[in-house]
């Protein structure tokens, strides 16, 4: 008897660790993600280790005491004489033609991106995906207690085929509810990524024609900028002409797998991009305020 709680200790600890090691993963709150506010994925989110092999940590460098320094050491440290050949002069170049005057704006693109209509389109339609999918964590999560405790309760009345069965059972459906949320936040990520690539790419050309039209040749980013003055800040007329241009995009459906949906052939691509003229396929159902974004 004693064999079987020892199995279900095991289990236990088993389900802690994936319960752990699921959760980061689906629980991601968009804020924490974010800079000032609006929703950013993690494009180049890494996949958390798995929680059941512990690494053991290196142990850290004995340090080594300081050779005394002595005279030796001394001329060692001293820059040895080298040769030095001569070089040709070069000769001086003609004249060329002198850039034009920098006429100089800045803009903040995360103020641009707290004003924007589409941001927060996407801000809300995929925060609420992420809370749903945070929500039926803790249910399933809930679950596999429940029906752990249950096993602890049952064991003295059960044999070892049944524990060992029941088990299975178990780690069967953490397996299998592991596989889903994962593959669940895949598809919120990569929606994320659909929709935001929609208003980068717009906010390129919006920035080029607001810093055309005032006759700029050189923007920059504001938090790299130590002064400047208020003519030279292009952020809130960029955010009027962004949201007057996109003021929503397109988000693939909650049921919807984005690469699924590129493979279908119904819209544009990332490798549409790369190929000369015209992409290739029907043309988008949407209208131009909502074009898809290009997605691999």
């Amino acid at each position: 008897m004693m064999s079987k709680f020892n199995r279900t200790a095991a289990l236990s600890a088993a389900l802690l660790s994936v319960s752990v090691a699921l959760a980061p993963s689906a629980m991601a709150q968009n804020a924490g993600q974010s800079g000032g506010g609006w929703f950013v994925p993690k494009a180049a989110q890494q996949p958390a280790p798995p929680a059941a092999h512990t690494q053991r940590r290196a142990p850290s460098p004995v340090p080594l005491p300081a050779p005394p320094a002595d005279s030796s050491e001394a001329d060692q440290q001293t820059p040895p004489v080298l040769p030095l050949p001569p070089i040709p002069a070069m000769p001086d170049l003609p004249k060329g033609v002198a850039p034009p005057v920098t006429v100089i704006g800045v803009i903040s693109v995360s103020g641009v991106m707290r004003q924007s209509s589409a941001a927060m389109q996407v801000e809300r339609t995929l925060g609420g995906r992420r809370d749903a999918l945070a929500q039926d964590l803790q249910k399933e999560q809930a679950g596999w207690r429940d029906e752990q405790q249950t096993l602890q309760a049952q064991a003295k009345s059960l044999s070892s085929e049944q524990i060992q069965s029941r088990e299975r059972s178990l780690q069967n459906r953490v397996m299998k509810a592991q596989r889903d949320f994962r593959n669940r936040n895949r598809i919120i990520q990569e929606a994320a990524q659909v929709s935001l690539g929609q208003i980068e790419r717009e906010l390129v050309q919006v920035i080029q024609k607001v810093a055309a039209s005032h006759g700029m040749n050189l923007v920059l980013h504001s938090e790299q900028v130590a002064l400047h003055v208020d003519g030279q800040d292009i952020t809130n007329e960029v955010a009027k002409q962004l949201n007057s241009v996109l003021p929503s995009v397109f988000i693939p459906d909650a049921n919807v797998d984005p690469e699924v949906l590129a493979k279908s052939g119904k819209m544009p691509t990332t490798a549409d991009a790369d190929q000369e003229g015209p992409a290739s396929g029907p043309a988008p159902a949407v209208t131009p305020a909502a074009a898809p974004a290009a997605h691999k």
